[in-house]
């Protein structure tokens, strides 16, 4: 694969020093930044904080909120919703999923998937950004005595199958190998090739069927453009940092790295040369500290530095905001650890837990599960975060949820007695009558 897109010129050094930066702010190296103002300027960067439209968002927000976010995680688990539909309600409110879907795995081929942070739907216009990656995965996993080396014949004949079928998913294709072997990773020799060739660049996603991703040849899915050209490593890796610096607003090496799953030595190396180009502006954070001193922290040049944040979002574990614990914690002082794989009776706060923006603190953490056929959001657990009174939390976030169930067409939302928010929330959504215990999931 050689695909390009438009990536800035390697910017020529410029004097260090004080310098103006976006929104006429004069801003110099000296500059510390409270923790409030650092939350502020994270959450305004991500698109949170701000008014959502009166009627549903159409396709040009959307598009525009997955323009401004990079990309969009995909994870599996649909206990309350697919992960990848709500980053956007917590950017606009409640829309029209459909018409998300449509958009990302639909025709038009506007969208692609790769692995840009995990797993993620991405603009296919991006895809060439990650070129150095897929060539840095097939050296790695076709070196001497690689599965992919050992299953050659294989791979080869799921190529030959891939050119005579068109774009199927992994079920579709017939050999004696496609067999799962357990019931989480447990993937079959087919899907393994596949998977291989999808991470070398070698094929592409074409949709999903079921949610299931469809394979094709990369020739057969993704535009001439696109494969045509590339960016070289260096120019690619400067280009994403960028684009994390932008989406973060303010960071650590360590933050803006994660963002695409970038080496530390290769982002240390982007950033400086963003700096000598004014593009990102070295501060510090109070109280941002590692081995007792002051992080180095990288302030976007166009970054908004606004006054407060307002509203309410339901965050999911793969949200830019908090997908980096690290950065979670440092920014909310939230210990977050996702429990889909943990054994319900070893389980703290639940199985889906989804931490709660009130403003520009995360408030509470939220275990909720969409029983579509009883009609009824649960909330099978819910928790305080910190110091914060549970009444006046409650207060902000049931109208939240009431929104959400209205959002999944379900008609109540149910308070199961459990977590230290619970009997707050439950005197304002007394709906059903819920369980006493959660149900766990598991």
């Amino acid at each position: 694969m050689r695909p390009v897109v438009r990536v800035a010129p390697r910017p020529r050094a410029v004097p260090r020093g004080p310098w103006v930066g976006g929104r006429g702010y004069r801003r110099s190296m000296a500059d510390t930044v409270s923790p409030a103002l650092a939350r502020r300027v994270g959450l305004a960067a991500q698109g949170l904080g701000r008014p959502h439209p009166a009627a549903a968002a159409g396709t040009r927000r959307l598009a525009a909120e997955i323009r401004r976010l990079g990309l969009l995680q995909i994870d599996s688990v649909n206990v309350f919703e697919r992960s990848h539909h709500l980053p956007m309600l917590a950017r606009v409110g409640p829309y029209d999923r459909a018409a998300l879907d449509r958009m990302l795995f639909g025709g038009g081929g506007a969208y692609t998937e790769y692995w840009a942070h995990q797993a993620a739907l991405l603009p296919v216009d991006d895809l060439p950004l990650f070129g150095w990656r897929m060539e840095a995965e097939r050296a790695r996993r076709t070196r001497p005595g690689s599965w992919a080396l050992e299953h050659a014949p294989l791979i080869a004949e799921v190529r030959a199958e891939l050119a005579r079928t068109g774009p199927v998913p992994a079920s579709a294709i017939e050999h004696e190998s496609n067999v799962r072997t357990g019931p989480w990773w447990g993937w079959s020799d087919v899907k393994r090739a596949l998977e291989a060739m999808f991470a070398w660049g070698e094929i592409a996603s074409a949709g999903r069927r079921g949610f299931e991703r469809v394979y094709g040849l990369a020739e057969d899915v993704l535009p001439a453009a696109v494969l045509a050209r590339e960016v070289p490593e260096e120019d690619a890796v400067r280009e994403l940092v960028r684009r994390a610096a932008v989406a973060h607003g303010i960071g650590t090496a360590a933050d803006l790295g994660d963002y695409h799953r970038l080496s530390r030595a290769a982002t240390d190396r982007a950033l400086r040369d963003l700096a000598d180009a004014g593009e990102v502006l070295p501060v510090t954070v109070a109280g941002w500290e590692g081995r007792g001193k002051p992080l180095p922290v990288w302030l976007h040049r166009d970054a908004r530095l606004p006054r407060r944040i307002r509203g309410e979002a339901l965050l999911s574990p793969f949200d830019p905001v908090v997908w980096f614990r690290e950065r979670a914690l440092r920014m909310f002082d939230l210990h977050y650890r996702i429990e889909i794989y943990t054994p319900a009776a070893e389980r703290v706060h639940g199985y889906y837990v989804l931490p709660v923006l009130v403003d520009d603190e995360i408030v509470a953490r939220v275990d909720l599960k969409g029983d579509r056929q009883a009609g009824v959001l649960r909330v099978q657990a819910s928790w305080i975060e910190g110091r914060h009174d549970p009444a006046v939390v409650a207060e902000r976030i049931a109208p939240l949820l009431e929104r959400a169930a209205a959002w999944q067409g379900l008609a109540d939302v149910g308070v199961v007695d459990r977590g230290t928010l619970a009997p707050a929330l439950r005197a304002h959504l007394p709906g059903v009558a819920p369980a006493v215990a959660a149900d766990p999931v598991g």
